[in-house]
């Protein structure tokens, strides 16, 4: 049976600091159990869970989704079908961001090219 890991060594596991480890902990994305001296201990497992994570926030999604998202993560590299729905909202979401950018940029720059005459 593998053992427990403690914060430091998933962070070591996973690049991820002490401090984002807890911060996932707070918010129920991972769990970690309490030894004796209230140290968190982690399943092994948590290390890819934490990796899958690290993914979603780095593709812009936000914590809440992501803990929506938690049943469907069971491999770093892949989400089941469950997820799909929740990504092309936000990917929705983001295309309608990107419009009101881009929108926003064309009229900056048409003010700056009216000024330069």
């Amino acid at each position: 049976m593998d053992q427990p890991l403690r914060v430091g060594d998933l962070a070591a596991l996973t690049s991820a600091t002490p401090r984002m480890l807890r911060h996932y902990e707070n918010r129920g994305l991972i769990e970690a159990h309490r030894s004796s001296t209230g140290q968190r201990l982690f399943d092994p497992s948590v290390a890819e869970q934490v990796r899958s994570i690290r993914r979603l926030l780095a593709a812009g999604l936000p914590i809440e989704a992501i803990r929506e998202l938690i049943g469907c993560i069971h491999d770093t590299d892949r989400l089941e079908p469950c997820a799909v729905p929740l990504l092309v909202d936000h990917l929705h979401a983001y295309d309608g961001r990107i419009a009101e950018l881009t929108s926003t940029r064309d009229a900056l720059k048409g003010l700056i090219d009216a000024s330069r005459g």
